[in-house]
């Protein structure tokens, strides 16, 4: 093992791709992020052009990697690779050209194939092995999708022509020029193909969604060796050594690795994840049964509730309503308000995750009046993550899991108003990590655990901290007010688009 031995961590998201090198106390020594074109082709479509997918992972990776040389601060022995989830990417074996663009986790061209699937049925035996529901958000219908509207694409994926992968899986095979096609555990029970109690893909989940078996990869752990990078590609061969969807990374990365213990990222979206241990368990409020990232033989369960729209609002607010200049500035903002003027936003730009799951809705500003003004607005915002966070905490309550604290990270938890506001409009006490890009760290960890930097899990799970805490300080009669005018907006939202359905049924 060299004297200072480092991770190379590549963290592919939503709307960036980020490298870091990480050394054995945890610390981030060198990190670069690139930024990414968003795709809209068409209503409540999200795409990715896979080639910026590729080389802005590839050109952070090259950049931390020559900062790590020139300045001699370590030596690189693995990489681990964290991803955005859901995302499905379909490429020819023989060229590596993918066949169209990637289909972003928040895309809902499927809601119509999926709501027939559960018209007809088959919602209970999807969840029964995923612990998913019947979603657009999930990979299988996508997957399809492509299939049935690429030209050749189907009969090309039936004579195994095509390799089909998440982001992690496109990632490893870019990466080790056509070498490895293999994800983790942790993708693979997100695609709503993945058993997540037998941990294999599942035939009748193939045959149900129409998806020839020959399109997937081979499932591995998380912390596993998921082959050598080619020389040509990052200068030198590199073990990989973890992969992890992002969310179950960011958990790892906090330290929650008990049973019990609950993480919430705020990024793009909002995720959080309760750690269940072995036990899976399924939700009876339209929350998810996933697999989490383990080091042992015995399989690791979460409890996840995923929002589509935390970050983005704020995005939304600078980019299409110029309320703000940068996303930042929405703190001070919220901040300078006393209060939201009576106005709720419901950010269903692209439907409500959980625990409504309801495709069809979309963003509403409710109680505007005539001196309702910007700072209303931007304030009513970011007050939208805290409320849909509510939310989730009382699904999970309602499922028996009670979080006494909430560890927080991502780049909207920088915003210290939103992070007390969070704390009391839930009544749960926050913590928030010292490094808010647990994310990458959570894989750098897994990877550094494999290739034997750490020996044991003790020696990482809480490397993230020291964390800085938020405590519920609201008047319980005004946080329940504020609660009954935001369930009431979310209903609004609803029935309008029970309406609009209705309507367009006619």
């Amino acid at each position: 093992m060299p004297e200072r031995p480092l991770i190379l961590a590549l963290d592919q998201g939503t709307t960036s791709s980020r490298a870091v090198a990480v050394d054995s106390t945890g610390a981030m020594i060198a990190t670069t992020q690139q930024p990414f074109e968003q795709l809209f082709p068409d209503h409540g479509w999200v795409e990715h052009r896979p080639d910026d997918i590729w080389q802005t992972t590839l050109s952070s990776a090259r950049t931390v990697l020559k900062q790590v040389s020139e300045e001699q601060l370590g030596d690189v022995v693995s990489l681990g690779i964290t991803n955005q989830r859901e995302t499905v990417l379909i490429w020819n074996r023989a060229t590596g050209q993918p066949v169209c663009n990637a289909l972003v986790w928040q895309d809902r061209r499927t809601a119509e194939v999926c709501r027939d699937l559960f018209e007809r049925g088959h919602q209970d035996m999807i969840r029964a092995k995923t612990g998913l529901l019947l979603d657009p958000y999930f990979s299988a219908s996508k997957i399809a999708w492509i299939l049935d509207h690429v030209d050749g694409a189907r009969a090309a994926a039936e004579r195994g022509e095509l390799a089909f992968g998440t982001v992690d899986t496109f990632l490893i095979w870019k990466l080790t020029s056509g070498q490895s096609h293999l994800t983790d555990e942790t993708n693979a029970s997100r695609t709503s193909l993945f058993n997540i109690y037998t941990g294999e893909w599942d035939q009748e989940l193939l045959d149900l969604f129409n998806i020839p078996a020959a399109l997937l990869p081979k499932v591995q752990t998380s912390s596993s060796d998921f082959g050598m990078t080619d020389p040509a590609i990052l200068g030198r061969s590199l073990p990989i050594h973890a992969v992890a969807g992002d969310q179950q990374s960011a958990a790892f990365g906090q330290g929650c690795v008990n049973p019990g213990m609950t993480k919430a990222t705020y990024g793009t979206g909002c995720f959080v994840l309760v750690n269940t241990g072995t036990k899976a368990v399924l939700s009876s409020n339209q929350l998810l049964t996933t697999r989490a990232c383990r080091i042992g033989h015995e399989p690791v369960f979460a409890l996840e509730g995923s929002i589509f729209i935390a970050g983005a609002v704020a995005q939304w607010l600078r980019d299409e309503l110029n309320l703000v200049a940068t996303s930042a500035e929405t703190e001070p903002v919220a901040a300078g308000n006393s209060d939201n003027g009576g106005v709720y936003l419901v950010p269903a730009f692209t439907g409500l995750g959980a625990p409504h799951w309801n495709s069809e809705a979309r963003g509403a500003i409710f109680g505007l009046t005539r001196q309702s003004n910007r700072a209303d607005i931007v304030r009513a915002a970011i007050e939208s993550v805290a409320y849909q966070t509510h939310d989730l905490v009382a699904a999970l309550k309602a499922d028996g899991v009670v979080p006494d604290l909430i560890r927080t990270d991502g780049g909207m938890a920088a915003n210290s108003w939103l992070m007390q506001f969070l704390a009391s409009i839930t009544g749960i006490s926050l913590q928030r990590a010292a490094s808010l890009e647990t994310t990458a760290l959570g894989v750098a960890y897994l990877a550094g655990l494999k290739s034997g930097v750490w020996q044991h899990i003790d020696e990482v799970k809480d490397l993230a901290g020291p964390y800085q805490s938020f405590s519920p300080d609201m008047p319980e009669d005004v946080r329940a007010a504020l609660l009954r005018e935001w369930d009431i907006a979310v209903q609004t939202t609803q029935f309008r688009a029970k309406m609009q359905s209705e309507s367009k049924a006619l």
